[in-house]
């Protein structure tokens, strides 16, 4: 039986040594980095004053609802109005006079 105080160690694999390149990329970057011009400054400036007052608020303000179109335009809806409504128009003008007689004739038996 083995000591409580001896520890096991397992034979480590042998490994080949590999080199590994060194990777720097500060001189990548300093040859691709250039300088602001006015112009651009002054557009990052308002995209992040816009931005910044985006910040907090609801996504319904933030994004705005385009405006709903109607799937029938106006002229059409007014052709089915008229087909619609035309129909009760037409008669109703049709018995107007026989109503105005009604009218008159009641308006005569008063004041008579």
């Amino acid at each position: 039986m083995a000591s409580a105080s001896s520890t096991f160690n397992p034979p480590s694999p042998i490994l080949p040594e590999v080199s590994i390149p060194s990777f720097d990329p500060l001189p990548n970057m300093l040859n691709t980095l250039q300088a602001q011009t006015p112009t651009q400054r002054r557009a990052n400036e308002r995209f992040a004053k816009h931005e910044a007052a985006k910040r907090g608020k609801p996504e319904t303000i933030v994004k705005q609802k385009p405006k709903s179109k109607s799937p029938l335009p106006i002229v059409w809806v007014v052709v089915l109005a008229f087909i619609v409504c035309g129909g009760v128009i037409f008669e109703f003008l049709k018995v107007l006079p026989e109503i105005w007689g009604f009218i008159s004739s009641i308006i005569t038996r008063w004041t008579s």
